[in-house]
């Protein structure tokens, strides 16, 4: 349940952002050097310093996950949106359209496929920065299993993890797609 709150946090802020800076010249300019910035720092850096900050519980798992998801979800948004053909919006300012009808009815059906190639990469990415979390200090979780597997060299025992981990990646890909057709 962590990998999939952090990965509806993460996709929310990273369509919102997404959004924002697709629809504001000024926003892109003030957000966009922040978002590359935190997505040039190591995930793996980063991650023992959420720990402290959340806790070893649900806090730090559900927070690496938000912030795996968040750029794939940012930057597809971000160019779905902007990859808008000019004449369509052209048509709706000529219709009369508000800002928000021209998003709701023209930009956001454009992007969608671009949204939902962000949310198939940040549900993996999710599900990934959940075990490096429970890596570093959880209690319980699939991370934890195969850390103590690798342990006692229980090689059969990660493995089976692994497998459970690609079951459970194929799935959520799955998921995905399904919303995708909808």
């Amino acid at each position: 349940h962590n990998a999939a709150t952090g990965f509806v946090i993460g996709s929310f802020l990273g369509w919102l952002l997404g959004s924002l800076m697709a629809e504001s010249r000024f926003g892109e300019k003030l957000l966009m050097p922040y978002a590359f910035a935190l997505q040039s720092l190591p995930k793996v850096a980063i991650a023992p310093l959420v720990v402290i900050w959340f806790g070893f519980g649900d806090g730090s798992k559900v927070a690496i996950a938000a912030l795996l998801a968040f750029f794939p979800v940012l930057i597809n948004s971000f160019t779905g949106l902007r990859a808008t053909e000019p004449e369509r919006i052209d048509l709706m300012r000529s219709l009369s359209a508000s800002r928000f009808e021209t998003y709701r009815i023209v930009k956001l059906p454009n992007a969608a496929p671009f949204i939902f190639a962000g949310l198939d990469m940040a549900v993996v990415y999710a599900l990934l920065g959940t075990i490096v979390a429970e890596f570093l200090g959880a209690q319980q979780g699939i991370g934890v299993v195969i850390t103590q597997a690798e342990s006692v060299t229980d090689v059969a025992g990660v493995f089976a993890a692994l497998v459970i981990l690609g079951v459970l990646g194929v799935l959520l890909h799955g998921l995905v797609h399904r919303m995708e057709r909808r």
